[in-house]
């Protein structure tokens, strides 16, 4: 067999078969190999287990079976291939089969046959996921390495290093330093092998355990305001803070964004959005926040990275931020949105494995890691229902543990049933974790099942915590009215007001600082929710500003 990657194609309607060949070939022969069968163990039988299959095309009706299932097989044998099922418009508007299989993830596309010309649908379709293959997957050779990390695997710091870079879309890759591979990378860097993780950037430049800010200034990432004086700032680049900004933008205000890690935020960290409108067969969080960005950016906006704020103040008319390196930015107006930052798990030895196969929302960055590997995800909500379905793909064995009887009451139906046909996931409820154990990395956890009490310890290669999360509202703690959860109060619910006219819907205790998103007291913990609040946020804005 040879190296590279597979498109295999299976339809019992020859004729069907035959074009799809042909337009197959046409497009995408000089970089795949194109097979084809009437039927899945003849498809199959051309395949050897360790072959690269990139994509599986199958009809929904086949001789004996259906294209559903030859897929579903498919995803067993090559679970990193993408699927994608050719239906009639009848299928899909009148047929239960394959809607109930997009909503339980057993497809991730589809094609109306007869496509006709192939340029209008079954390129762009094929193309697309084929890019999300190579995004996702740890293909190699897929795409350049911009920058690439040495240092000890299951070191926190390496761990940081991965995760920044991942979540801003950077090419990179990492390298073990205890293997021979990370060694050679060093040695060719004139570098002898230290504790510390050492960047090595497509320039050649040499980075030994650099700072967040330094890495973004070597990459020419903007890490410093350029106006003297903005119409208005946004704190926060998750999907509240981004909507309000292109939106801000787009009309005309001088907008900066302030964001002190990566685009996206809490959102831009989960694996796959299925219930963001407009997205059937849902999207990544990385994904999705990087298209928000580039809009925001080519409506006007103006990004700030690895810079946080520290402190808000005001002089007159202008609201002042004070940021983490001492400098300034001022506008006339500033929406926070911050969002939450995840929950973490006050066991014994959690704080001394963090990023040492304990981790914080970062099960797409440490997916890779896992491979082979025993996984467990904390926590009953959608996130870690996504988390356990994106580790399934490389780990072993990925069990979810939740602290209450039932999965129901926090996480959606179609993740739920998902979770529940992925084979190699588990569920175990009423199930608490006591404590972390590991000489240098995570080696065992110790469970307790809270209706029996009985307690036992489990082999782990990673753990990965999901429990809910706190407002990152700190640094507001002296200016800004929150409530005992710290969640900023906003509109008819603050008490302490300044000024005769009411506060504006999203308007907090200081006039002219609004807040959008999770960080807002009573807000709806869904991205829709966040990106509709950073829309009306500006509305708002616009209103304040009239009456300067």
């Amino acid at each position: 067999m040879g190296s590279e990657s597979v498109l295999l194609a299976v339809d019992s309607d020859h004729d069907v078969l035959g074009t799809l060949e042909r337009d197959l070939t046409r497009r995408f022969a000089a970089d795949y190999r194109i097979v084809t069968a009437d039927h899945s163990e003849a498809a199959l039988a051309e395949l050897d287990v360790d072959d690269d299959v990139a994509l599986v095309i199958a009809g929904q009706w086949l001789t004996g079976t259906t294209g559903i299932d030859v897929l579903s097989a498919c995803h067993q044998r090559y679970p990193a291939a993408k699927r994608l099922l050719l239906i009639t418009y009848g299928d899909f508007l009148g047929g239960q089969a394959a809607v109930r299989a997009m909503a339980l993830g057993q497809v991730d596309h589809y094609v109306n046959k007869p496509w006709g010309n192939p340029e209008l649908a079954l390129y762009p379709t094929v193309s697309e996921l084929l890019s999300q293959r190579s995004r996702t997957s740890a293909v190699a050779g897929s795409q350049p390495e911009v920058v690439r990390i040495v240092g000890p695997q299951w070191s926190a710091r390496s761990h940081q290093l991965r995760d920044l870079l991942t979540r801003n879309s950077i090419p990179h890759g990492f390298y073990d330093v205890s293997k021979p591979e990370g060694r050679q990378l060093l040695e060719q860097a004139g570098v002898a092998p230290v504790d510390q993780p050492v960047v090595l950037l497509f320039d050649g430049r040499v980075l030994v355990d650099p700072a967040n800010e330094h890495i973004a200034e070597v990459l020419g990432v903007q890490t410093r305001p350029e106006r003297s004086l903005y119409d208005l700032t946004v704190v926060g680049g998750g999907p509240a803070g981004l909507t309000a900004a292109m939106y801000a933008a787009s009309e005309g205000l001088k907008t900066l964004i302030l964001e002190p890690e990566a685009v996206g935020g809490q959102a831009g960290t989960t694996s796959l959005i299925r219930n963001y409108l407009g997205f059937p067969r849902g999207i990544s969080g990385r994904e999705l926040a990087s298209r928000a960005m580039e809009q925001a950016l080519v409506m006007g906006a103006e990004i700030v990275f690895v810079q946080s704020a520290v402190g808000l103040g005001a002089s007159g008319c202008e609201r002042l931020l004070q940021l983490a390196d001492g400098s300034q930015a001022r506008s006339r107006a500033v929406v926070i949105a911050t969002g939450v930052t995840y929950r973490h798990l006050d066991v014994a030895g959690a704080d001394e494995l963090l990023g040492a196969g304990v981790f914080y929302g970062a099960a797409v960055t440490e997916a890779a890691a896992m491979e082979g590997q025993q996984a467990f995800v904390v926590g009953g909500a959608n996130s870690a229902g996504q988390a356990a379905v994106h580790l399934a793909r490389s780990a072993s064995r990925v069990t979810l543990l939740v602290r209450g009887p039932s999965l129901s009451e926090r996480m959606s139906a179609y993740l739920i049933n998902e979770l529940k046909r992925t084979s190699n996931i588990s569920i175990w409820l009423n199930t608490v974790i006591t404590r972390v154990e590991g000489r240098g990395r995570l080696e065992a956890i110790w469970l307790k099942n809270s209706v029996t009490g009985r307690e036992r310890s489990e082999s782990a290669d990673g753990l990965f915590v999901l429990i809910g999360a706190d407002p990152h509202s700190d640094w507001l703690a002296d200016t800004v009215e929150r409530d005992s959860r710290g969640f900023l109060v906003t509109g008819s619910d603050v008490i302490h007001w300044p000024l005769q006219r009411p506060p504006l819907p999203q308007e907090t205790s200081v006039p002219g600082v609004f807040a959008a998103g999770d960080v807002r007291q009573g807000s709806v913990k869904r991205v829709a929710s966040a990106v509709g609040e950073g829309a009306a946020a500006i509305l708002q804005v616009h209103r304040y500003l009239a009456t300067l």
